[in-house]
């Protein structure tokens, strides 16, 4: 089965441009140049990687993106012309796997497509499979359950991205070792991902607030001041 690919970009030159690169590639490729209608087309052909300009008319980027989220586990790729560091982190934080500052080369593009469907959607399969057949994993109100892949606080089930359940998992699994910000990207963003470590501090504040975990004294997730995080023994 051919990798599906939709490309949302009001750019015609560029929208032109990147088709033709990525199905030079092999990918099957949709393309639209409005954000309600990738909502409709993403509905309908369920891409594997979402191309997603920020700045569209009608609908921009960010409401796209968070509509996506609802219903569609593809990667996410957000081109931007604006490079600033707080757009990358609320992107990243709406649900972006990653992004790219235009101007940009389409080859890079296509090699960070090919990187990340090197690993199964829902994170690294080596934190997954290491944690799969585990038992549910107990922190006082908390518990995680690798194998339904589920999250609990006090009897609630807490809603995370695959990302997210990822994160904890791996960093539940080792509860007191200090894991890197290297380490996590390669157990849960997979080795062959090479954007901005800074990925990970954005998904562990995510990860904090829907466990209601007070980042100036975390209940669950701790960070290591110029190392990385850990989870806090019970």
């Amino acid at each position: 089965m051919s990798v599906r690919v939709l490309v949302v970009e009001d750019e015609e030159n560029l929208l032109t441009l990147l088709r033709k690169y990525l199905e030079r590639e092999g990918f099957e490729v949709h393309e639209t140049l409005d954000g309600r209608e990738a909502l409709e087309v993403a509905r309908r052909v369920d891409p594997d990687v979402v191309v997603l300009d920020w700045m569209l008319p009608g609908l921009d980027g960010m409401e796209v993106l968070r509509e996506l989220r609802r219903f569609s586990e593809a990667y996410v790729i957000m081109l931007t012309a604006r490079a600033d560091e707080v757009d990358r982190i609320v992107g990243l934080s709406t649900g972006a796997d990653d992004y790219l500052v235009k101007p940009f080369s389409p080859g890079e593009l296509v090699a960070r497509v090919r990187a990340m469907l090197r690993r199964p959607r829902g994170g690294a399969s080596s934190a997954r499979d290491r944690v799969e057949e585990d038992a549910p994993l107990s922190f006082g109100e908390l518990t995680v359950d690798p194998a339904r892949r589920e999250v609990r606080l006090l009897g609630e089930e807490v809603s995370l991205t695959a990302l997210e359940f990822e994160l904890l998992a791996a960093l539940a699994s080792r509860p007191g070792f200090v894991f890197s910000r290297s380490r996590l990207l390669e157990r849960v963003w997979g080795e062959n991902y090479f954007g901005s470590d800074h990925v990970v501090d954005v998904h562990v504040a995510n990860l904090r607030k829907k466990l209601k975990d007070d980042p100036s004294d975390p209940r669950y997730v701790q960070t290591v001041r110029g190392v990385g995080y850990r989870f806090r023994r019970p």
